[in-house]
């Protein structure tokens, strides 16, 4: 690949470096999760996970394993930084977005730590292109105590089924309210907008359910303004893993296969809705 052998100048050694012969990997990402404009990203020896918030009530973590990337190296037990999300994505797609599959975007992918701007390498058609991405001080992100220990029920359902139900509901809705039991209706979606109640059932036998692990009946509300962020991650994804815990959080997970067939995860977190469950009581 020529980047391998681009010239990346001299100074202070990359705390991180990695490499892509296909940057559309990593943006359809990038843009599953870009319902705000920053993002955290934090670099291990695993890979790399962007995180998106909004409101304290929602986060996103795309999750890029290090064997996607043809070159990933990190000198330091993790490497965390902020940067302006949409500018990322406009540099990535700066050949066009939509380049023909048999010529993709190289990219390299350096950063030398805190306080220095992250450097992208893009070479399409022997066209190289450097871009300089200020970065910021990371904030503090949330921590939905999301524990699988305390995962009261879990369902996974191929995509197209969800992709559906989100088709078919009512979006003027202010809630998605779920349902899950070990029970009729097993798997309940329903909305409740401006022409009435609307209920989407799954039997847990159903072709579109691939496993029904339920342990009690629990419902909850989330406000649909949370949930419609996650519709670009399910629209990539060809499976997702539905969970709740034993306080009503609500975690999506959606597994997508990209261009190379590899698999990758982009995972929401929203919490219920306790304003209407109390005018409920």
């Amino acid at each position: 690949m020529p980047l391998s052998t681009q010239p990346l100048g001299s100074g202070e050694p990359y705390v991180l470096t990695a490499s892509l012969d296909n940057a559309r990997n990593l943006s359809s990402l990038l843009r599953a999760v870009q319902f705000q404009d920053h993002a955290t990203c934090f670099a291990t020896a695993n890979g790399l996970r962007v995180t998106v918030e909004d409101a304290k009530c929602i986060q996103a973590n795309a999750f890029i394993q290090a064997d996607i990337f043809q070159e990933f190296s990190v000198q330091e037990e993790s490497v965390t930084f902020r940067i302006n999300l949409a500018v990322l994505l406009d540099c990535l797609t700066i050949f066009g977005a939509s380049s023909t599959p048999g010529t993709p975007t190289a990219l390299k992918m350096c950063y030398r730590g805190y306080g220095y701007p992250l450097m992208l390498f893009l070479e399409e058609g022997g066209v190289v292109t450097v871009c300089r991405i200020n970065t910021q001080e990371p904030e503090d992100l949330l921590d939905f105590d999301f524990c699988s220990t305390n995962v009261v029920n879990k369902i996974i359902l191929q995509s197209e089924g969800l992709r559906e139900a989100f088709a078919e509901l009512d979006m003027t809705s202010e809630v998605l309210q779920i349902t899950m039991s070990p029970d009729k209706p097993y798997f309940r979606l329903s909305t409740f907008g401006n022409a009435g109640s609307a209920h989407l059932d799954y039997p847990k036998d159903s072709d579109l359910v691939e496993a029904f692990h339920c342990n009690q009946t629990q419902t909850n509300r989330y406000k649909i303004s949370l949930i419609k962020p996650s519709t670009k991650a399910l629209a990539l994804s060809c499976k997702v893993s539905i969970r709740t815990d034993n306080r009503g959080f609500l975690s999506l997970q959606y597994m997508i296969r990209n261009e190379d067939g590899q698999i990758c995860f982009v995972e929401y977190y929203c919490c219920p809705d306790e304003d209407i469950a109390e005018a409920e009581l």
